[in-house]
This record gives C-alpha cells, structure tokens and sequence, in this order.
C-alpha cells in the first residue's frame, strides 16, 4: 500500500529525492523494515516526541489494538490465536506527544511492573507521573519517587488514612491522567484500530511507527 501511495503522490517523492521509478518494490521494503529493531522505533519515537518540546509531566494507560490476519487459514497454519495486542503509552500531558510504548501479546503481569518498567527508561524526562487506580501498588510509588519522579497514583480506600493520602496529590496535574485517553483514541481514529503484520515483531513496530506519525502530523498541524 505504501508503494502504491508514493507512485501518486509525486510531490512527496520529490520531497525525499525520488521518482517513480526510483521506489523499490513492496518485498523490499518489508525485508528493510525487518532489519529495523524495536530500539531503534523507540529513538525514532523519542526523536518525534522531542519535536513538542515535552513539560516532563508524564501519565500512563493501556489500550489494545486487534491483530487483523489475512484469512482463517493463515490463522490456524502458525497457531495465531492472540485476537489483541495489549499497548501502554508514555504521554507528555501537556503536548499530548506519545514519549515511549511498551506492546505485548498477553495479559499476563502486572500493570504497576510495567509503569516501573517505563518510567525508568524515561526517568531522565520525568518530574511526575499520572496514573489511574488500577496502578496502585506501594512499590511503585517508591521506586518512582527513587528515581525522582513524583507519582500521582490515587490510593484504592482501604482504610481512612487513604482518604489523606488522595487528598495530598495534585488534583489539576492527576486529572490531566486523561489525555492518555484522548491520545489513544486520536491514534485509533486517524490511524486505525488494528495492525496489518502478521508476525508479532513487526506488529510491535508497527504501533511505535502509528505513534511516531502521530506525534509528526500533531507537530505540522498545530
């Protein structure tokens, strides 16, 4: 579909130093994709976000996208049998940039390990973190406050004392934990629900790129 793209729209391949018979063909550019790791999406991705000047305030959520497979058939051949891919974004609340995302094939683990996770391979960008209830764990807390970063994670009421705790927090920053919400479904609506790979390495590329593409049409159009 790229290549089809690129062969109608002769302003952008000049923009790239190109013409239509420069393009390569569609095997050869998934072969190049491939080589392409997931660390390398992350810099690129923080290379994007970077463009929005982002404010260090952070907040974290999950979403999930469908996996769309060509046909039964292929599904039962590799026993593609994961229907969703689980996706947690980093998002500056201020700029509403998407800084980091973490995607996997199951539901296994806990959402706090993988805030924690996050948070320490942006803990130089991070002042404070917002999250909702269902990243309540005191350990998390800790260790985020270990690598400077405040958290904004409501206490689930357990006891009155957690009342004192919730009343603490900074209610303007905790409430803009929404903008995770926005920024999922902005992505979904522009950029779809589901990925196209078949193969679940290159599915997880896919997204990183849906948030780099985000992250640049959100640049030229503000």
């Amino acid at each position: 579909m790229t290549i089809d793209l690129l062969k109608e729209m002769p302003q952008i391949t000049g923009e790239i130093g190109r013409v239509k018979a420069d393009l390569p063909s569609p095997p050869t550019l998934c072969k190049a994709f491939d080589r392409i790791s997931m660390s390398v999406c992350r810099v690129l991705l923080r290379q994007s976000a970077q463009l929005h000047d982002p404010s260090k305030h952070g907040a974290i959520d999950a979403t999930f996208y469908e996996r769309s497979a060509a046909s039964r058939h292929y599904c039962q051949r590799p026993s593609y049998r994961v229907q969703k891919l689980k996706v947690t974004k980093l998002v500056d609340t201020d700029s509403q940039a998407v800084l980091d995302v973490h995607c996997s094939t199951n539901r296994e683990g806990s959402d706090s390990d993988l805030a924690e996770q996050i948070a320490r391979r942006n803990a130089g960008d991070l002042r404070s973190l917002a999250a909702d209830k269902g990243y309540d764990k005191e350990a998390l807390r800790e260790n985020l406050r270990e690598l400077g970063i405040r958290p904004l994670i409501k206490h689930r009421i357990f006891a009155p004392y957690d009342h004192a705790h919730n009343a603490r927090i900074d209610e303007q920053r905790y409430n803009q934990r929404s903008m995770t919400e926005t920024v999922n479904s902005a992505v979904k609506r522009s950029l779809g629900f589901a990925v196209r790979a078949r193969s679940w390495f290159r599915e997880f590329r896919e997204i990183a790129l849906m948030c780099e593409v985000y992250n640049i049409k959100r640049f030229v159009n503000r």
